[in-house]
């Protein structure tokens, strides 16, 4: 397996261009399964067994997980039957995928949406790995995902696919000045743009239905099998969060789903990340699902899901209050398939939802 030089262009690969590595044998995995491949990241399959393991750990320069593995191993459990991940408890999975990236072609992982929604830290790590997510250009090797459930314990089976990875040649970020003109060529949110280091987006805290704007997750609940859509009750899993005075109390430690202010929009050129707001507000992290793929929101505008969780202190969230940001990039390509169109995209032109495996309220 060759780590030649790529000679792709700059920017986030495609759909095609993933198909592609896997053909070449740098995605090395099992026959792909349909819907596996999306318009710029591709889906990662759990394996046959997850190790619980007394802390979150990455293996650092030069050190296999497998060889700190024995530090922290607690047992290991069979998922070929399906098994429980319990609540506050931490596993490592090795990954039906793995890679040998070419030189120049790195890649970023992330929950995918029905993950981030059910409060379920999943991370990808590397042999070697310093740093969670992060896949430098020529790594060869093995990925595993850690998996925390926070808020619900979860059945999970080999296959269950709850992260997802995306492969990048060069720096593709844009510069606030290139999001303007983007924005002025093609709008990236109804209304005017707040652009500072990316493409800021607000909580919406206005009434809905009976006042309804938001979701918090109970602290004590059954299971919930990954693979049940459309299946539990949100009374079940969920509290809901009803005000008329456009504004919340975050409590420390608890769960919030919300919903953005903005509609936005990403062209079939571009794909987009939720970042983080600011370290100094402190009290809050929004998202554990970064990646927007590209026509998300294009021609309907869909609004985004947030994922909030609430640290030390209470903290009072007011409505359009910025809450993260959006991170742009140019696409290697533009894929032959885009998100919402012909390929069964979940979110599309969503507003305030929970995760797929919840029958409507």
């Amino acid at each position: 397996m060759s780590h030649s030089q790529n000679t792709l262009p700059t920017g986030v690969l495609a759909s095609q261009q993933i198909e592609a590595l896997v053909a070449s044998g740098a995605i090395a995995a099992p026959a792909l399964v349909p819907g596996q491949v999306q318009p710029a990241s591709l889906d990662l399959r759990l394996g046959s067994v997850a190790y619980r393991v007394r802390a979150s750990f990455l293996p650092g320069a030069g050190r296999t997980l497998e060889d700190r593995l024995a530090e922290f191993e607690m047992h290991r459990i069979d998922l070929t039957q399906g098994a429980v991940l319990e609540k506050g408890a931490v596993y490592l999975v090795p990954l039906q995928e793995r890679v040998a990236l070419p030189v120049g072609v790195s890649a970023v992982a992330n929950a995918k949406s029905s993950t981030g929604r059910l409060d379920l830290l999943t991370r990808t790590v590397t042999d070697g790995g310093t740093e969670f997510d992060r896949i430098p250009g020529g790594y060869d090797g093995p990925l595993y995902a850690e998996i925390c459930p926070r808020s619900f314990s979860v059945l999970v089976r080999p296959g269950m696919r709850l992260n997802q990875i995306r492969f990048r040649v060069g720096e593709a970020m844009l510069s606030d000045d290139a999001l303007r003109n983007l924005h002025a060529a093609s709008p990236l949110v109804d209304g005017t743009p707040v652009i500072d280091d990316g493409l800021g987006f607000s909580v919406d805290l206005t009434p809905g239905p009976q006042n309804l704007v938001g979701w918090r997750a109970k602290p004590h609940t059954g299971v919930i099998d990954l693979d049940r859509l459309g299946h539990y009750s949100p009374d079940d899993f969920w509290e809901a969060i009803r005000t008329d005075q456009r504004r919340i109390i975050l409590d420390p430690g608890a769960f919030y789903i919300l919903v953005s202010r903005e509609a936005v929009s990403i062209p079939p050129t571009h794909a987009a990340e939720m970042a983080p707001y600011l370290a100094m507000v402190g009290e809050f992290r929004v998202h554990y699902a970064g990646f927007f793929d590209p026509g998300f929101g294009h021609g309907t505008p869909a609004r985004g899901v947030l994922e909030v969780r609430c640290h030390e202190a209470p903290f009072v969230l007011e409505d359009g209050q910025i809450v993260g940001r959006l991170v742009y990039e140019t696409m290697s390509e533009t894929p032959a398939q885009l998100y919402g169109q012909g390929i069964a995209s979940n979110y599309q032109g969503q507003g305030l939802k929970l995760s797929k495996h919840f029958a409507a309220p």
